[in-house]
């Protein structure tokens, strides 16, 4: 059955929410119906990552039925159900809960942060290659003062690069520059949101 809610309810009802979030934000005395507005979205929130999980159980499970790739597909529905069922047995601070994040969650983000740092220096290798311009060297110069202040190379200590020039970088510019990507996100979001408030912008509906 194809559930289909009218474009303008829809929008009443997203513009309303907001609206009403955003007035008990500066008038006191409706902080309880905003808490229990803003945990009926996280229980919606939940819900629609337990219909995404069912969405890839299916997809992978027609992946093992069809034979494409299914040793791969098995290993992920497994590792899927068994984390989940564990979890929701025991908590998320639970002995098991914890060994699997430590053991296996920690080593794989490792190594997927080895990899980019790796992807990030053959493009930088690359961009040198194909533009030769300021920005291109100081791109590349910035990424190995970071790789070789990032801790040492092959167990020798770079005393100019780990104790210095390194720590400078990364504490003082790069952090500048990820305010100002944080600064720019908070903008495109304020102005994201104020566009669904007077539903010039419609995610919810066609």
């Amino acid at each position: 059955m194809n559930l289909r809610v009218a474009t303008p309810l829809a929008a009443a009802v997203a513009v309303a929410a907001g609206v009403f979030i955003l007035v008990s934000l500066f008038v006191p005395g409706l902080e309880d119906l905003r808490n229990r507005i803003l945990n009926w979205a996280i229980l919606m929130a939940a819900l629609a990552l337990l219909l995404g999980m069912l969405n890839l159980f299916s997809v992978h499970f027609e992946k093992i039925r069809n034979r494409q790739q299914p040793v791969y597909s098995a290993v992920l529905i497994i590792a899927m159900l068994a984390t989940f069922g564990i979890t929701a047995w025991e908590g998320s601070q639970g002995v098991i809960s914890t060994w699997i994040f430590n053991n296996i969650e920690v080593p794989i983000e490792a190594s997927l942060m080895a990899v980019l740092a790796i992807s990030l220096t053959l493009a930088a290798v690359r961009l040198l290659q194909n533009r030769k311009d300021l920005m291109s060297i100081v791109f590349a110069v910035t990424l190995f003062i970071l790789l070789l202040g990032s801790g040492p190379l092959f167990g020798i200590e770079l005393p100019f690069f780990t104790s210095g020039l390194g720590p400078y970088v990364n504490g003082i510019l790069s952090t500048g520059a990820m305010r100002g990507l944080l600064i720019g996100v908070a903008l495109g979001t304020m102005l994201t949101g104020l566009r669904i408030l007077i539903a010039a912008d419609r995610p919810y509906g066609g």
